[in-house]
């Protein structure tokens, strides 16, 4: 069976908000999951996005605030802050690392949970190298080789592709499953993953 293909930033709420649900659900159906991580804040300057800065107080206020405290409640995942302290900070050594721990040959379903739930619920700063560490500790991971592999050619190149390949895709943004080539936007879209892996997706409507 195929993977299925998870593009995210390791900093993303939308993605640790649903990060647990989806790690269920991919294992309920026994498939194994490929960990895309990438540069989200390209995509966004690259897929047509309006510009944070440009939106509305209204659209903020619903998307980042009113719906990030529903589904922290919803699904139990703690929110220490709705703009965690550091989130404006580089978002490439995060992304990186779990690159890195995909080359070491690591299974990072838990490492990137752990990492997400560091930024989100502990407000921990993921541009910070001894914070990456620990995550990596708390992973059951030795950080060493990670950090030894941060800039690794092959490790850039690999976050250079998967970011291609999101604005290729038109990818709306973090996170985005990928199943059996049915691209599914959102965690609040979860129950579409669980039931593409039960039975595709196959209605077509002509425009």
């Amino acid at each position: 069976m195929n993977p299925i293909e998870y593009f995210y930033a390791g900093y993303s709420g939308y993605a640790y908000l649903g990060s647990r649900r989806f790690m269920e659900i991919a294992n309920a159906a026994g498939r194994a999951i490929r960990h895309r991580p990438f540069d989200l804040r390209y995509l966004l300057d690259h897929n047509g996005s309006q510009p944070f800065d440009e939106r509305s107080e209204a659209y903020g206020a619903y998307h980042f605030v009113r719906q990030i405290e529903r589904w922290s409640e919803y699904r139990n995942m703690p929110v220490a802050r709705l703009n965690p302290t550091y989130h404006g900070n580089t978002i490439d050594p995060s992304n990186k690392m779990l690159i890195a721990a995909v080359e070491l040959g690591h299974n990072i379903d838990e490492l990137s949970c752990i990492m997400m739930e560091q930024h989100w619920r502990y407000d921990v700063d993921l541009a910070d190298l001894s914070a990456l560490q620990e995550i990596a500790r708390l992973a059951g991971l030795d950080p060493a080789p990670l950090m030894e592999r941060l800039d690794a050619d092959s490790v850039q190149a690999t976050y250079d592709a998967n970011t291609a390949e999101a604005v290729k895709m038109g990818l709306l943004g973090s996170p985005t499953y990928i199943v059996d080539g049915d691209m599914v936007y959102g965690q609040d879209h979860l129950s579409f993953v669980e039931r593409a892996l039960e039975k595709p997706f196959t209605l077509c409507i002509p425009n």
